[in-house]
């Protein structure tokens, strides 16, 4: 294998690992962070929201429940509600090494969003408070397209531990 391949092997198996922790990491948050529970109790119940790279990349799948949560719904084949699409992987890679935030990919025309545009918006604003949740504030910072003033360390470092175990739990749980 060239070296250009294996490169591209290995953005590849991350962005895969990368759309597992991100779609839990978005249930798990939707449980911990009362800012999350709000956006997403805002969402209808039963929504499905998947974030795929296209054509038929690593993806993920969230569903809003009645409760005002997320659970992971990849094995659905409904129509999703919302389907955020990122056009490459070398996109996909970008955004999740923290190169660009999820804002800048969009306005860069790197991802498309299929669905209410505002659904969009509100998962954008989820997956920011999530990344300044569980990153360390100089790489969230990148990540996000403005880093929450009001985040004390404190807060943020107990949330995001909470974030984490629950995180841990679904992989071990492997739904």
């Amino acid at each position: 294998m060239n070296k250009q391949k294996l490169l591209l092997e290995l953005q590849r198996i991350y962005v895969i690992i990368m759309m597992e922790v991100v779609g839990k990491g978005l249930v798990a948050a939707s449980e911990v962070d009362e800012e999350i529970a709000r956006e997403v109790a805002a969402f209808p119940a039963g929504l499905e929201i998947e974030m795929i790279v296209m054509p038929a990349g690593p993806s993920f799948r969230v569903r809003v429940t009645p409760h005002g949560t997320l659970e992971l719904a990849n094995g659905s084949t409904a129509r999703p509600g919302l389907s955020i699409k990122i056009k490459h992987l070398s996109h996909a890679f970008l955004v999740f090494t923290f190169q660009e935030s999820t804002a800048r990919a969009f306005a860069n025309d790197r991802m498309v969003a299929d669905g209410e545009v505002s659904y969009a918006i509100r998962l954008v604003r989820c997956l920011d408070r999530m990344e300044a949740l569980i990153l360390p504030k100089l790489v969230a910072e990148r990540a996000v397209k403005r880093y929450p003033v009001n985040l004390q360390l404190s807060d943020k470092i107990q949330k995001a531990a909470r974030i984490y175990a629950l995180v841990g739990k679904l992989f071990l749980t492997r739904s």
